[in-house]
């Protein structure tokens, strides 16, 4: 008897899996860099609209909101690609170009995303509504824009950046200077690192007739992704002086340049993996600019106010 439950169980589980891994690989949910690419930036972007800890509610909500917007471009990217994926190497095995799922389904998958996405917008002020509206149109000519130009990572970098403009709308009810300094910054990064994810496939998207700043740069590609790294870190730099952002953050930039020339190291041979792992390491770029918003905000001011050796920071 107890047997025969277990050899039960163990098929429901078998055929759960069946189900549903293929609505997980289209979500990217086993794949979270991309997720992480949009959260840190975005949720450092609240540390520093507040200048400190920020509501609770609005945390949960950048963070819920980063999940399933990326979860939806994802599914919107891939049913626009669902007849090209095939052809290229790193994407052969995807849900849609393998037929393991409709594009029925995907696009009920698309709205319920976005209709759960939409949901959360009930819980910020009109100046975040708004944004998120247009946010949401930015993300969604994103897929057509690598049939129509040569520089879609430019309009991915406005649709990612768009939450931090988003955080500061939310927190502060306005959208000062330093907003757009920061969003300047993240959009410049955001075509550098995924300049570096459009190496992997330039030759299979030459051969197809897919577009991409890998392709319009050329042999200039190291050059134009050193370039726009550089003027990521120019752009963060001028937000640190009109924030009057504190040494974790100011650290955390020179943390980020270290991490930017590590990558220019890995791509210096366009090999197909290494540019791979190279946009993979701006997670931590990410992760490094969230810490020091943080450390600002939550522990600097307890270590301006603490005695160290009789002397007071």
């Amino acid at each position: 008897m107890k047997a025969g439950v277990q050899r039960l169980a163990s098929i429901d589980v078998d055929a759960w899996r069946e189900l549903t891994e293929p609505y997980v690989a289209l979500m990217r949910l086993d794949r979270p860099v991309g997720t992480l690419l949009l959260l840190w930036p975005t949720l450092a972007a609240l540390w520093l609209a507040a200048d400190g800890l920020p509501p609770v509610g609005l945390i949960v909500i950048f963070t819920l909101g980063t999940w399933l917007m990326r979860s939806a471009g994802c599914v919107i990217n891939d049913i626009a690609d669902r007849r090209i994926d095939g052809h290229v190497k790193r994407t052969a095995d995807r849900p849609l170009a393998t037929g393991r799922i409709t594009t029925a389904s995907a696009v009920a998958l698309f709205a319920i995303l976005v209709m759960a996405a939409g949901s959360l917008l009930l819980f910020l002020n009109p100046l975040s509504r708004l944004l998120a509206v247009a946010g949401l149109g930015i993300a969604a000519i994103y897929p057509l824009m690598k049939r129509w130009t040569y520089v879609p990572q430019v309009v991915l970098g406005a649709a990612f950046s768009w939450g931090l403009i988003m955080a500061y709308a939310a927190v502060r009810g306005a959208l000062p200077l330093e907003s757009w300094l920061l969003f300047i910054a993240s959009m410049t990064w955001i075509v550098a690192y995924d300049s570096m994810y459009a190496m992997v496939d330039r030759e299979d998207d030459l051969k197809i007739g897919v577009r991409s700043t890998a392709i319009l740069f050329g042999n200039l590609d190291r050059l134009m992704i050193g370039l726009l790294q550089a003027i990521t870190l120019v752009a963060l730099i001028l937000f640190a002086e009109v924030s009057e952002a504190g040494a974790g953050f100011r650290l955390a930039v020179a943390a980020s340049m270290g991490l930017f020339l590590y990558q220019q190291f890995l791509i210096r041979h366009r090999a197909r993996d290494a540019c791979f792992e190279a946009f993979r390491n701006n997670v931590w770029v990410g992760f490094v600019l969230f810490a020091g918003a943080v450390f600002d905000a939550n522990f600097l001011p307890l270590l301006k106010g603490a005695s160290f050796f009789g002397t007071t920071l």
